[in-house]
């Protein structure tokens, strides 16, 4: 099957004149340092699609628009990816406007009938049934969140698309990690490609190697009608807050241990874990043990150092 993987090998194909209209109109004149976070934007988002089979020939995206920063730069690293790469998908922008007070229900809309973006407004009052049902002053994320997934699963469907495109980054990726360590005793994170439950939806994140800081950076270049979340970001003291302030102080002290960890989480070692379902300690048969990796509980391993000398020259 064609799919991204194919951008290492092929020449990213020659946009028509109608691409290269919207390429120029999209592309506003930026400086070099923000052409350099562009490029790199780019660069990763077309690196993950890649390692993880995001996209095939002939796909429809359904770009989830929340209209904060990740999801604006989200549609306009797809879009175009859609005009250069080497194989034929589409993209529609789906909003779903859960009827927050004073929400600026105008500004999607515009943005993206300016820009001639197929999309789709899902009206939905889940604003009422959060409020109604979560007593004040605890969270109103995981009973938001089941929500908004039932609702757009139902919309992919409605619309025939097959991808679903959130707009969740490496920092994201991270946080979640922590809080599931910190809080819910177990190693998990967010996959950037899963199906859900009943098989019938795929969920890609095309930014999963993006860092926070360099989405923002560009959004704000862009000058992209951010729209901000007044029913779960204006929470204050939540854990994930709590996880996102811990990274931010680690990554202004020690900046290559958030891609270190985030380097961990595609390198795991079952045999060197303590899960039985992944590793059988009785029989020392699992998955994905290399002897290799050894038995160096009395030994330094050098690996670690070589392994830090990587990536601080990345």
């Amino acid at each position: 099957m064609n799919t991204l993987e194919s951008l290492p090998s092929q020449q990213p194909r020659h946009p028509t004149e109608a691409e290269a209209s919207f390429l120029r109109r999209e592309t506003p004149d930026l400086s070099n340092s923000v052409q350099g976070v562009r490029k790199k934007i780019r660069r990763l988002t077309g690196r993950a699609i890649q390692d993880f089979s995001m996209i095939q020939d002939g796909d429809l995206i359904m770009v989830c628009m929340s209209g904060g920063a990740d999801s604006y730069t989200m549609l306009d690293t797809l879009l175009y990816l859609k005009h250069v790469a080497p194989i034929k998908f589409d993209v529609i922008a789906v909003n779903l406007d859960q009827k927050q007070p004073g929400f600026p229900e105008d500004v999607l809309p515009r943005y993206f009938t300016e820009r001639n973006i197929p999309f789709r407004i899902v009206e939905q009052d889940t604003y009422s049934i959060v409020k109604a049902k979560v007593a004040p002053g605890k969270t109103t994320c995981s009973l938001c969140s089941r929500l908004r997934r039932g609702i757009l699963y139902r919309t992919a469907k409605e619309l025939g698309a097959t991808k679903i495109a959130l707009g969740h980054h490496r920092d994201d990726i991270l946080e979640t990690l922590l809080l599931n360590m910190f809080f819910g005793g177990r190693i998990k994170t967010m996959p950037p490609k899963l199906k859900s439950d009943d098989g019938s939806n795929i969920v890609i994140r095309p930014l999963a190697y993006c860092k926070e800081a360099d989405i923002k950076k560009y959004a704000a270049a862009m000058q992209f009608p951010i729209i901000p979340c007044n029913l779960c970001g204006s929470q204050p003291n939540l854990q994930r807050q709590a996880m996102k302030e811990l990274l931010q102080q680690w990554d202004q002290a020690h900046p290559q241990r958030l891609r270190s960890m985030f380097s961990a989480i595609s390198n795991v070692v079952p045999s060197h874990m303590m899960d039985h379902k992944l590793f059988d300690f009785e029989n020392f048969q699992g998955i994905a043990y290399d002897k290799t990796y050894g038995d160096i509980l009395f030994d330094r391993d050098e690996t670690l150092d070589q392994f830090q000398n990587t990536i601080a020259l990345d």
